[in-house]
């Protein structure tokens, strides 16, 4: 499946990327962002990202976005049973 949206053609220029720079940018956030909303696994986010799942996580902080994202609760319950 293809995706395909419209831009300015100058966009690119304007963030001092290259096209290939942007598109890979803009795939990474989108990524993220359905990672971080819990719609994708990191392993099709990284898919969609083009990159393997470890390189993937390791970005996510360039987005802000947690690698791992549970509550408190989660974490002692967790630390319990371990």
């Amino acid at each position: 499946m293809n995706l395909v949206i419209s831009l300015p053609d100058n966009l690119p220029d304007l963030l001092q990327e290259t096209p290939e720079e942007f598109e890979r940018e803009a795939r990474m956030a989108m990524a993220a962002k359905l990672f971080e909303c819990k719609r994708l696994s990191s392993g099709i986010a990284a898919q969609l990202a083009g990159m393997d799942r470890a390189a993937f996580l390791l970005e996510l902080h360039r987005y802000g976005v947690p690698m791992i994202d549970i509550s408190d609760e989660e974490l002692a319950l967790d630390a319990e049973d371990a």
